[in-house]
């Protein structure tokens, strides 16, 4: 009880939505990029696309990079901002978190 007091009394102290604003993105409609420039921005990536979707109000592509790996890339739907981007290892199933440019 008093580990769960504790967690909860330092939570409170986080200003409001930081645990999800990592993961959401909160942008009027209007401000959206279109479908299409999504796509442009991934081929000019060198990335193969296999799916867009919205997923937590964020643009999600799924697809390969330019050497064939699996990605899954978080795009921000106002500014075409990489968000997330996790490689998918094949062997295990298992998704390995990275960046573009590293």
């Amino acid at each position: 009880m008093r580990k769960t007091l504790t967690i909860l009394a330092f939570l409170s102290t986080l200003p409001a939505g930081v645990a999800l604003a990592e993961e959401d993105c909160f942008v009027p409609m209007a401000d959206w990029q279109p479908r299409e420039a999504v796509a442009e921005f991934a081929e000019a990536q060198g990335w193969d696309v296999r799916r867009i979707r919205i997923d937590d109000g964020c643009y999600e592509i799924d697809g390969r990079d330019a050497s064939g790996r699996a990605i899954e890339v978080k795009i921000h739907p106002g500014t075409l901002e990489v968000l997330d981007f996790e490689f998918e290892d094949d062997d295990h199933g298992r998704k390995h978190e990275g960046h573009e440019n590293e």
